[in-house]
């Protein structure tokens, strides 16, 4: 008798700054199917850029759900997504049609040349921090022990300057994060992206 394949519990950070960025997120969330099985997509938020300024405001999202990939095929995975929806090689934190991060898989601590994980800077970056508290606030970080509530709530709180709990580097454009609205149809407590995004 076959082992069961095992699944791990993904998050992910999308983000998009260039044409339909609601539509190229969308159409992001759809293609991680069948790999990952999509539970749950946060609000949009319009971000600004960070690091490279001379660019369009991002709209960002997070996604839980759950895949039997190994986390390097995960990557290359999500990369393929990208590069499927049009993504071309620019500069580093510059305009892109689509991102998909790997922000945490389970509680695995992960470091490589190609992949680490929890992502080193998700700690600092309220535009990943804030949708993904939306979606799993009690989510706990396997380095820093704190849950993303947490996270979300020191870094908006030192952008606005506060003092500094999570070790990171930040700007007043760190929490210039504003809530736009569902990404996909609302109530969905298991998102689906077959069948746009009724609950099953």
């Amino acid at each position: 008798m076959a082992t069961p394949e095992r699944t791990r519990a993904v998050y992910l950070g999308l983000g998009s700054n260039l044409g339909d960025r609601a539509a190229n997120l969308r159409a992001a969330v759809a293609a991680l199917a069948p790999q990952v099985v999509v539970e749950r997509v946060s609000s949009a938020y319009d971000t600004a850029p960070q690091l490279v300024l001379d660019q369009p405001r991002f709209l960002n999202a997070a996604v839980a759900g759950r895949t039997t990939l190994e986390p390097r095929a995960l990557l290359r995975h999500v990369k393929g997504v990208e590069a499927a929806l049009g993504r071309v090689a620019g500069p580093r934190y510059g305009p892109r049609l689509v991102d998909i991060d790997l922000l945490l898989i389970d509680d695995l601590v992960l470091a490589t040349p190609e992949l680490t994980l929890p992502h080193p800077r998700l700690p600092e970056r309220a535009f990943v921090l804030v949708p993904l508290a939306e979606i799993a606030p009690e989510l706990r970080h396997p380095v820093l022990g704190r849950t993303i509530a947490e996270l979300a709530a020191a870094v908006t709180a030192s952008a606005d300057g506060a003092d500094d709990t999570t070790g990171g580097t930040f700007s007043p454009r760190a929490a210039d994060v504003r809530l736009v609205g569902p990404l996909v149809p609302p109530a969905t407590p298991r998102y689906n992206g077959s069948d746009n995004g009724r609950a099953r």
